[in-house]
């Protein structure tokens, strides 16, 4: 019979602790995925209103697949059901990885994270709201007249994620920003000299992840370049003061 040390059981109370907060996570998915799943269909037709609105009266929403029907809805309702315990789910991952963490980095990671869910709901908002009509109207323009343009539910699901994603992903600079300065591997400095660079590869970035016309790259670019200087400012101020205290310290 073999006894566990006392060397083993913090590692093995940190596992159980885990495992319980994975398990909250996915009973939180899982009731939020079934209070939506009986409105599926109304969650597809809302994603999908900005594309029928601009469709001919004669073209419409294809399903190639004999089950896309049913199940563009269903996944839809999963990704809406992670979108709203985002909060929820990175409040379980601070909950496991705070106790390790000093008094001082605690004061400094909590807002960061607050900020990463604000923004990233944001990024997704700007797409639907403002980005995402756009884009969907230069492929319709752009369609050739003998042509009618009609997608397949899966393929526009597909589209309308990535798109989301990428947005939210994209204002997280502002955080992503902080942490870096925060962790002493950019300056405040350095990074205001290479911004004509900064703003280059924003652009360039926007160009490969967005779809292929001119507008949504620069909805996507422009935002990015000021949530850049944006959290430029917040790193300045926060090494301000943290300058302002040590001096005070001393």
């Amino acid at each position: 019979m073999t006894t566990q040390t006392p060397d083993d059981m913090p590692l093995m109370s940190h596992f159980i602790e885990l495992r319980t907060r994975f398990i909250r996570i996915f009973l939180a998915v899982l009731v939020v995925f079934l209070a939506l799943v009986g409105f599926s269909r109304e969650l597809y037709d809302f994603i999908s209103n900005p594309l029928v609105a601009l469709l001919p009266k004669e073209a419409s929403l294809i399903a190639t697949d004999v089950a896309s029907g049913f199940l563009a809805p269903i996944r839809l309702s999963f990704f809406v059901a992670l979108f709203i315990t985002v909060p929820f789910i990175l409040a379980q991952i601070w909950g496991f990885i705070a106790p390790g963490l000093y008094k001082h980095e605690k004061k400094a990671a909590l807002p960061l994270l607050l900020s990463a869910i604000v923004l990233f709901y944001l990024g997704v908002a700007f797409a639907y709201f403002v980005v995402l009509v756009p884009a969907l109207k230069f492929f319709v323009m752009f369609a050739p007249d003998n042509v009618l343009p009609m997608t397949d539910i899966d393929s526009y699901l597909s589209f309308v994620l990535k798109l989301f994603a990428v947005f939210g992903v994209m204002f997280e600079i502002p955080v992503v920003t902080l942490i870096l300065v925060l962790m002493r591997l950019v300056s405040v400095q350095s990074l205001a000299d290479k911004r004509r660079y900064i703003i280059v590869g924003c652009f360039a970035i926007a160009a490969v992840v967005t779809p292929p016309d001119g507008a949504s790259m620069i909805m996507l670019a422009v935002p990015m370049c000021l949530l850049f200087e944006l959290g430029l400012l917040m790193a300045r101020a926060l090494v301000k003061n943290d300058t302002t205290s040590t001096e005070t310290i001393t």
